[in-house]
């Protein structure tokens, strides 16, 4: 079987490494790929903006690959998954109606109300005037998050009234363009939080290994948020208890009520939690596709053909497949270009790959390019680098000797991944 990965991050080279571990999978085109991938055995990109769905449709089609995966939720939003099912190719990845989840978060949140999902009381603006008073009148600590699309950078925890009115400011200013057109306001959750990412065919949904993200750019999760900065699974922090709460009380209602309102949703939904103190789970947020970076984190524990539980997701047939799991952990560190989130540089010589991937970590290519033998930086976040162990100490000192062995100029990444559970 051939398959199609449309991406070009972190998130699309695992999971092209992903099927290729598959003795099924003969080949993967990345459209339009990374650096990494144009590396991977039995792997080539193809230079194709992943919005040309014509264009995508037309080449599969010849190529008669058999699979396509969605990476980004951007195709999604705009309605891959639809047009590629149309022209009769299997998709990964939910129908456009379903994408509103994230692509909306005042419509995710309406979807939650619905449901009786457990989540912060929160109210959508359109106008930044009564946003500002409402803000007044709740007072601080508040969220404040662009209703659409923002690149995981439309969201801020707001400890200050200043905090809170600058960033409703910059929504309405147009920072993020048409995803803040509307503006949702949420009351604070505290607890820690945690990403559990689920596969459905639309009926049955089950849990993938819980991870935790480290969102913030800075050391003890200080700074701006970003795509995130590392991650690791799976997180004690979900207990067996609390993950049969958030099937109970999360995953199952939500994909019910998406079925009550006529969405077929088949894919990836995506919950990223607040676990309270009383160890209760709250939704964050819903996304529509696998999450970056802890799809480098849960990928390389999962022992099922990934290409086997996604053609079970779009055929109807989830309920009769066991997904199985290696035992040990994982832990991803990303590794940034200085600057990051905001300006950085690009073009810098990235070298130690063989050196890294001696140690037995596994080398995830975010924002990097080819240029003949050589591998360029070419993004805010360059690499995830993955540590694998028996214990959580194990894999995330595997995943910082891979990083001592990588260079390039100006290259950035926090040191105090899984700090939350070493020694657990």
């Amino acid at each position: 079987m051939k398959a199609l990965v449309v991406g070009s991050g972190g998130r699309e080279h695992t999971l092209a490494w992903s099927l290729l571990r598959s003795p099924k999978i003969t080949e993967v085109v990345c459209v339009p790929g990374n650096g990494g991938t144009a590396t991977l055995p039995h792997c080539r990109n193809l230079a194709m903006n992943p919005g040309d769905f014509e264009g995508i449709a037309r080449f599969a089609l010849v190529n008669n690959l058999e699979l396509v995966v969605v990476g980004p939720e951007q195709p999604l939003a705009d309605g891959i998954t639809d047009y590629l099912q149309g022209q009769g190719l299997k998709v990964f990845g939910p129908c456009q109606a379903g994408a509103q989840i994230e692509a909306s978060k005042a419509w995710a949140k309406a979807l939650m109300v619905e449901a009786g999902i457990p989540t912060a009381k929160a109210e959508v603006f359109t106008d930044e005037a009564a946003a500002l008073a409402y803000l007044n009148q709740e007072g601080a600590p508040l969220v404040i998050k662009a209703d659409g699309l923002a690149a995981g950078k439309g969201v801020t925890v707001a400890h200050t009234l200043g905090e809170a009115t600058q960033a409703i400011t910059d929504i309405f200013s147009g920072k993020f363009g048409a995803a803040g057109r509307q503006v949702v306001i949420e009351a604070f959750m505290t607890g820690q939080e945690a990403s559990v990412l689920a596969v459905t065919d639309g009926k049955t949904i089950r849990p993938l290994v819980p991870a935790q993200d480290h969102k913030a750019i800075g050391e003890g999760d200080t700074g701006p948020n970003t795509g995130g900065m590392g991650a690791y699974a799976p997180t004690p922090v979900v207990t067996p208890e609390i993950l049969e709460r958030v099937q109970r009380l999360v995953l199952e209602p939500a994909i019910a009520t998406l079925r009550r309102r006529g969405i077929d949703y088949r894919g990836i939904l995506y919950a990223g939690l607040m676990i309270t103190p009383a160890g209760e789970p709250q939704v964050v947020e819903f996304n529509c596709r696998f999450g970056d970076p802890e799809t480098q984190a849960v990928l390389p524990l999962l022992e099922t053909p990934l290409e086997e539980v996604m053609l079970a997701c779009i055929e109807g047939r989830l309920e009769t497949l066991d997904l199985q799991w290696q035992t040990g952990a994982a832990a991803c560190v990303v590794v940034a270009a200085e600057g990051y989130p905001d300006s950085y540089p690009k073009g810098m010589d990235i070298t130690g790959f063989e050196e890294a991937a001696a140690t037995g970590a596994l080398v995830f290519h975010g924002g990097t390019r080819r240029q003949g033998d050589r591998i360029l930086a070419d993004g805010g976040r360059v690499l995830g680098v993955t540590g694998l162990g028996d214990s959580f100490e194990g894999a995330i000192a595997n995943a910082y000797a891979a990083i001592d062995k990588i260079r390039f100029e100006g290259m950035y990444y926090r040191r105090d991944i899984g700090y939350r559970v070493m020694g657990s």
